[in-house]
């Protein structure tokens, strides 16, 4: 009864069962932090600020920050878009209003903040990861790959806000709206009293 396997464990066995509980313990704390939007921003920021100081001490992996930046401009581009674009898909899918006297239809993000936060905080940590390693250390002229970041910048971000302008939408949550002021209603309810 050799063959059966009832008895070897696989050496790979324990390297699994770790990776398992590991990827367990990561997707608790993940899920534990979904409602901590702000803290889980500032995180960010400190992870950001750290990776800005390593590439200030080392002075180089430029070209990883690059493309960094251009990664980080794709998500920011799928976080102020609409799941469904008006100008790509014009049939009987959730649409926004277009008009006053339309239907309100919340604004649904192509990529949800949580999905933006995660791959934004991901980016920074392999582009971190990457400054120790030289083979990612191309040497470029900087000041040339920072100014085109900037025109492709406001180049992309110009054609985000004229869609947002052409389709009357805010990819922003600005609290509840008020329709009515307080002190009219409390003045004709005073006047109730009377």
């Amino acid at each position: 009864m050799e063959g059966s396997g009832g008895g070897a464990a696989s050496p790979s066995a324990p390297v699994t069962q770790y990776l398992h509980d590991f990827s367990k313990l990561f997707q608790y704390y993940l899920d534990k932090s979904t409602p901590h939007s702000a803290y889980r921003w500032i995180g960010t920021l400190v992870i950001a600020s750290i990776y800005v100081l390593r590439i200030f001490y080392v002075q180089g992996f430029y070209i990883v920050s690059y493309g960094l930046g251009i990664y980080l401009l794709n998500l920011l581009i799928g976080f102020l878009s609409p799941l469904v674009d008006p100008e790509l898909d014009p049939s009987n899918a959730p649409m926004l209003p277009t008009k006053g006297s339309d239907e309100f239809k919340p604004f649904i993000r192509r990529l949800p903040e949580f999905k933006f936060w995660y791959s934004f905080t991901k980016a920074l940590c392999i582009a971190f990861v990457m400054t120790f390693f030289s083979l990612f250390d191309v040497p470029v002229f900087w000041p040339i790959l920072l100014c085109y970041w900037f025109v492709l910048f406001v180049l992309t971000m110009r054609r985000q806000i004229a869609h947002m302008i052409k389709y009357k939408y805010i990819p922003f949550n600005l609290g509840k709206q008020k329709y009515g002021s307080k002190k009219s209603s409390a003045g004709s309810s005073g006047s109730r009293a009377d």
